[in-house]
């Protein structure tokens, strides 16, 4: 068999959609609104071919700067050998859905900014940094009749027939 290098080459399963997900995609995919912006996820239809990607930008995240009737632009950035060179590329709404990314960053910032109410209210310091975990506390084993060490020995080889 020749080889072929073709726009869609070597997408067999990435295009693939899941068990039971054939078919045209649901309304909702259609009537979600987006607004120049906002962070999207490009993930490939492989049930509509217009306007689909190619095969690089699929699982990308990028920011929409441009919206259309049926499309939107989307601005990311590709890593070629040592740089990273910004991206636009128009993509059919069939292929894109709103990124979750920031949603948990969004709900630190409101957990913080409640944290930091209370404690101005109580005139207390506090840190609303995220901290890496540190190590496990340490602790010491007492020795006593029911932790006292036991020594063991192999026993002999006995050859018995």
């Amino acid at each position: 068999m020749p080889h072929s290098f073709g726009r869609r080459a070597r997408t067999r399963s990435m295009f693939a959609k899941p068990f039971r997900k054939s078919g045209e995609p649901s309304l909702s995919k259609y009537l979600t609104t987006y607004r120049v912006g906002d962070i999207v996820d490009i993930k490939c239809d492989g049930s509509i071919q217009r306007g689909m990607p190619y095969r690089y930008y699929h699982g990308r995240t990028g920011v929409i700067f441009n919206v259309t009737q049926r499309a939107v632009g989307v601005e990311l950035m590709k890593a070629v050998k040592h740089r990273l060179i910004r991206k636009r590329i128009c993509v059919r709404v069939e292929h894109i859905s709103p990124s979750r990314s920031r949603e948990e960053f969004l709900r630190r910032v409101k957990d913080n900014e409640v944290i930091k109410k209370e404690a101005r209210a109580k005139g207390v310091l506090v840190v609303a940094k995220r901290l890496p975990r540190g190590p496990k506390a340490g602790f010491v084993v007492a020795v006593d009749e029911e932790n006292s060490p036991e020594t063991m020995q192999p026993i002999p080889f006995d050859y018995t027939i």
